[in-house]
């Protein structure tokens, strides 16, 4: 009878002993937002501005997973004229998965670390017009880590400061390489949603 005790006791402690680890534990919480934002940044040695927006799933008010998409917004990188004379303007654009760490999203002022991770396109327009079939662009990998100063405005609205840099691999576009389109930038962020 002891033994069938104790091999009963062995068998009511195993799950507790073999407990499965997770990343996430106990109850999981998710929201999620969406966000206009505007980067500032150079491109090509020129002042240039990056119009775009960002979304994404969140997980215990930490993580969040989603996608972001920019593209440029100025007309201020000549690439050289057509045969009538009009302007040729550079045109970019780049978007991609994004992973975010928010640091006590419950505090007025807190931080949060994003990283994107995609594919972009650079391309050529004539000013006023559209894209011609003259023009053939090229594409390029991306990989933009940043960090950001976020202020709780409400419950469902957030403005984000911060910086990022964007790296650059396979842009090779004309006079254009990866250091023309690579470089640190600022950013605005209007985030609206369940945090």
């Amino acid at each position: 009878m002891k033994r069938f005790l104790i091999c009963l006791l062995l068998f009511a402690a195993l799950p507790v002993l073999a407990q499965e680890e997770t990343l996430l534990k106990g109850k999981i919480e998710s929201g999620g937002f969406g966000a206009p934002v505007v980067k500032f940044t150079e491109i090509k040695d020129e002042f240039s501005v990056l119009v775009g927006g960002r979304g994404g799933w969140i997980l215990n008010h930490t993580f969040a997973i989603g996608g972001g998409a920019y593209g440029l917004a100025t007309e201020s990188i000549e690439q050289g004229r057509t045969a009538t004379g009009n302007p040729i303007y550079l045109t970019m654009g780049y978007g991609g998965l994004e992973l975010e760490y928010i640091m006590n999203s419950d505090k007025l002022i807190h931080l949060n670390m994003l990283v994107l991770i995609g594919g972009g396109g650079v391309d050529e327009r004539e000013k006023g017009g559209g894209y011609s079939d003259d023009f053939s662009g090229d594409v390029f990998f991306i990989f933009e880590p940043a960090l950001n100063v976020e202020l709780n405005v409400t419950t469902f609205f957030r403005i984000c400061l911060g910086g990022s840099f964007r790296l650059i691999s396979g842009a090779d576009f004309r006079d254009i390489q990866n250091g023309d389109l690579a470089g640190p930038a600022g950013a605005l962020t209007l985030k609206f949603g369940k945090f």
